[in-house]
Parts: C-alpha cells; structure tokens; sequence
C-alpha cells in the first residue's frame, strides 16, 4: 500500500503541493486513497506514497440511488482527508471511478457535482470503475484489458492510441452472469428448482441453508426477497465454490459456465480493438480484479478463465494488480495533474 519515507508525517509529506485522491466506487464498498500531488513516479507498487484510505459501502447509482451514491463519494472523500490531516482547499486532482457511471450523461452529472465540492482549480476525472482496475495493473498507464468479476462482471480495453471498448457491466437483470452475483443467484435457483423437483439434487441446498441459517428451501424466497441487493446475494459465492470443489455436479455446472462467460466478456473486448493483433497472436496486458478471481485451493476460477482465453490469444499476459483500483485511479489523477502542470510550465 505504499508508506512515507523518513518517518515524514502525511502532512509532511504533503507540504504545500497538495494532494491527489483517488476513488474506487463499487457496488459493494467505496474505497477513497490520498497521495501527494508532488510525489516523483513510483518506482514500484510498493513505493507508491499513500497518506490515508477511507472505506464506505456502496456509490453505484443504479445499486443504491443517485443521493445514496453521491452522499457515500463525499462522505469517503472528506474520511480520507481528515485522516491526511489537510482538508479540500488542498486537492489538486481527483478520478472518481466508479461502477454504474456507462454514458456520457452519467458522466457530466457527476462532473457538475463534484465542481460544487472543492474549491479552486483542482481537475476532475470521472470514469467507470474499470478504468481504475486497469490503472492499478498497470502503474497508471493505459493500455490492455481488465477483467473485473466481484459481485458483478466487466471487461474493458484501451489501444495505446485511446480507443476503448467494454463488454457485459449491465448489471444484473441484463445479465453479468459470470459475476458474484450471476454465480449466487443460479445457485439460489438450482436450490428452488431441486426443492419442486423441476431440477437435479444438489448439496447447495444444505450448504446454502446452513449458511444462511434457514431450515427449508421455503424460506429462501423470503430470505431473497426480503434485502434482494446484489452483494448481499454475491456475498453466497465462496459456498458455491466449496460445493464444486466437494464435488457437486450442479456447483460445478455453474462454475463452468460462469468462467465461459467471464472468457467470452474478455474476448469480444480483446477482438474488437484488435489488442492480441491481425494474426490474434500478439501479447497484450490482462489484468484481473475482483473476489471471484481470487485463487482456491481446488477450483481456481482465474486461472480457468486464462486457459480458455489463452487457447483463443496465445499471447495474453495475465496480471493481478499489486496496489488495488483506488490507488490506480489516484495515479491517473496524479498523471493528468503531472502533464497539466508540464503545459503550464512550458515543457
């Protein structure tokens, strides 16, 4: 996560420059991280500065609302600040990235507001939450694909000369199927399904239950329906995981659909910029993000997710980011600020 070097205070290590902020806003949680604005690059992931991170729940709009989301962006912004002992006279650069923003209108909206937030001529970078998670893979550059599956799925590419492209991230009634939720909610349904006997047996149904501390498949559609948000059904995937990997056959169906799915998502994004080259053979940055590509002992659902993209580009290069998204979206605002400041100066 980076540190000070000296023992220097954040305040320090600040001084008059100011700082950069950087936001992660997911579905489920919302990560805020502060860097000075006068930092040199980092050397490493490791050297990245961080004076302070802030954490609070949800900002997508389409998850919680547009006032809810907006209320947890200024409430995580101004945690990170206090605890970098400086206040938002002295924000320089922010880049919110952040689940839910899809168009150009979302964009503008969120650029209106956060103008009425900090004073002075601090520049602002509104982007969805793939952006960030590619930044993080790549120390703040740019340039291949990123895979993010957490409680929901989304693929997005950038060409080293700016083009872009994203597949899936419509959420969940339009289909993320390969996401967290996507792999909970067809457990969920196998469980009814086998419970009325329109499908086959399967051990989610005691897993899920005992989880869930309920005593009948019954009492699922009310658990459902009762809070249906999307991570607290997301939040089910690690017991889908550990049904496959004790062998059930239905956990594992939907574990190896779910993976096509994710492999399909980075495809269609790898083939329409032409990021793997006209012979589809040229080696292009994949960075992976997100607790369903975190590694298990048994089912190891990023790397099947590599071996079927790979058998497609053989030139894939797989990353798992050393420094998480919020930090990559303070080193793109770092980078804007970098270069603003390179133009005022005449270089």
């Amino acid at each position: 996560m980076g540190g000070y070097e000296n023992g220097d205070s954040p305040a320090a290590v600040a001084g008059e420059d100011g700082v950069i902020l950087g936001v992660d806003g997911g579905t489920t949680n919302t990560v805020c991280v502060c860097l000075p604005a006068a930092m040199p690059p980092p050397e490493s992931p490791a050297a990245v500065p961080v004076l302070a991170r802030a954490v609070s729940g949800s900002s997508n709009r389409n998850s919680v609302g547009e006032s809810a989301a907006l209320e947890t962006l200024e409430q995580v912004m101004t945690q990170a600040l206090a605890m970098a002992n400086t206040d938002r006279s002295a924000v320089r650069a922010v880049c919110l990235a952040v689940s839910g923003v899809n168009h150009p209108s979302d964009q503008q909206r969120m650029l209106e507001w956060i103008r009425d937030l900090f004073p002075g001529n601090a520049k602002f970078y509104v982007e969805n939450d793939s952006v960030a998670a590619l930044a993080s893979g790549t120390m703040g550059k740019l340039h291949g694909c990123v895979l993010i599956a957490g409680t929901g799925s989304i693929a997005y590419g950038v060409t080293e000369d700016g083009k872009v492209a994203r597949a899936a991230g419509a959420g969940p009634v339009l289909g993320d199927w390969g996401s967290g939720y996507g792999i909970a909610a067809q457990a969920l349904t196998a469980v009814i399904k086998a419970h009325d006997g329109r499908g086959p047996q399967t051990s989610l149904t005691q897993d899920i239950l005992k989880k869930l501390e309920l005593s009948s498949p019954d009492e699922i559609i009310g658990w459902t329906y009762a809070d249906p948000s999307w991570a607290r059904i997301a939040a089910l995937v690690p017991v889908v995981v550990s049904s496959a990997e004790d062998g059930d056959e239905v956990a594992n169906k939907i574990l190896h659909d779910s993976v096509q799915e994710l492999a399909d998502t980075v495809i269609a994004v790898v083939r329409r910029l032409r990021l793997c080259g006209e012979d589809e053979k040229d080696k292009f940055p994949l960075v992976l993000v997100g607790g369903v590509l975190e590694g298990n002992k048994k089912w190891d659902i990023s790397g099947e997710v590599i071996k079927c993209i790979s058998k497609v580009f053989p030139g894939t290069n797989p990353i798992w980011p050393e420094v998480e998204p919020a930090i990559g979206a303070a080193l793109l605002a770092w980078s804007h600020h970098r270069k603003g400041l390179k133009l005022e100066n005449g270089s």
